[in-house]
């Protein structure tokens, strides 16, 4: 059975992590001004939150005893990205308040299970189909069209564990290309869509209920990984509008505590369908650490703590973009525009397509609060 608080957590109180990559080292710098410790629990020993925490962890996500440990340093425990398996989750639910919920992230870290999640909730996706081999991918090829896009149902992000297929491909190298990347199956085959823009919205909702947004941004991506968000997204108010619904209704309709980055595309008809959701910061609301009132790793903070929800309205429009790689290295270049904020991470290898840091370039708007 799992703990829950029932109160908020007072200053001074210790938030657990599970995993100690750049979003749970962005998490923990916005946790220590609202007076909160960090304890990281990874099973890397240089991962970059190790560099900002106050307490640590290294161990397998399988360690029994090391979670046990863990659990008894903390007062609540997240996790900064969704790949943690979820019977480590529910191991540390019954020893102390996990968010959000392992059940979130279990329907958030298996493709078909999310897809199953949003239609059970009657939000629109592309079209898909459970797989588990060649023959299979060639049977959902004829049901949904071609081209689709060959998924594994696990693991996989930045454009890994994906492949383009259409009628008359060599579907079994395509299929030992899918799962060999994640080293798994089966697979998820989806329709390709063919999209006017690529957005998405960055929600949050707290114990008590309260449900907030971000405005909606424009992504553009490189070999599958984010390059570019714009903010705002340059769509009509109507089409944000349905992404920002969307999303509350997602918050709503999977009982989250915590946030949630909604990622979706726009087809030239106007439809907004839902690609995937992810139960944590998002790489797409990085701009709200320099443009708003409150960033999304404070309302991260907030809701994992048992917090009111901050005010999410913008100071200013942004561009953020990733540094990849050893585009790191033109730190100082950046350092010199007096309308860019770095943000490094502390990373030791500067490897292709490794995300390095990101900048952000405001252009300051009249707003009031």
């Amino acid at each position: 059975m799992s703990k829950t608080l029932d109160k908020p957590l007072p200053p001074g109180s210790v938030i657990g992590i599970l995993g100690g990559g750049q979003l749970g080292r962005m998490a923990a710098l916005a946790a220590a001004p609202l007076g909160y410790r960090v304890h990281i629990y990874t099973p890397k020993d240089d991962d970059p939150a190790l560099q900002v925490c106050d307490g640590r962890h290294i161990a397998p996500y399988e360690d029994e005893v090391a979670l046990a440990a863990f659990a008894e340093a903390v007062d609540v425990v997240t996790y900064e990205f969704e790949n943690v398996p979820h019977k480590t989750a529910d191991f540390l639910a019954g020893r102390v308040t996990v968010r959000p919920d392992p059940k979130v992230l279990k329907i958030c870290q298996n493709r078909l299970r999310e897809k199953d999640f949003l239609a059970s909730i009657e939000v629109p996706t592309t079209r898909y189909a459970e797989v588990t081999g060649p023959e299979g991918v060639a049977r959902a090829l004829r049901d949904l069209g071609s081209p689709c896009v060959l998924k594994t149902s696990e693991g996989g992000y930045d454009g890994k564990g994906q492949t383009l297929v259409k009628t008359g491909d060599d579907l079994e190298s395509a299929w030992k290309r899918m799962i060999g990347a994640v080293d798994g199956g089966p697979g998820i085959l989806e329709a390709y869509v063919d999209f006017s823009a690529e957005i998405s919205v960055i929600a949050a909702r707290s114990a008590e209920g309260q449900v907030t947004n971000y405005v909606t941004v424009e992504n553009h991506h490189r070999d599958h990984i984010l390059d570019q968000t714009i903010v705002p997204a340059r769509v009509s108010e109507q089409i944000s509008g349905k992404a920002e619904a969307i999303a509350r209704h997602i918050v709503e309709g999977i009982r989250l505590v915590g946030l949630i980055g909604v990622e979706m595309f726009v087809t030239a008809a106007g439809q907004v369908l839902v690609n995937e959701i992810a139960p944590r910061p998002h790489n797409s609301g990085h701009w709200t650490i320099d443009a708003c009132v409150t960033s999304q790793f404070e309302q991260f903070i907030r809701a994992v703590a048992g917090l009111p929800l901050g005010a999410v309205e913008r100071h200013s429009d942004a561009v953020m973009r990733n540094l990849l790689g050893d585009e790191c290295e033109s730190w100082a270049e950046i350092l010199s525009d007096p309308a860019a904020r770095l943000h490094l991470y502390g990373k030791s290898e500067a490897r292709p397509g490794r995300k390095m840091g990101h900048v952000t370039r405001l252009s300051p708007r009249n707003w009031t609060l």
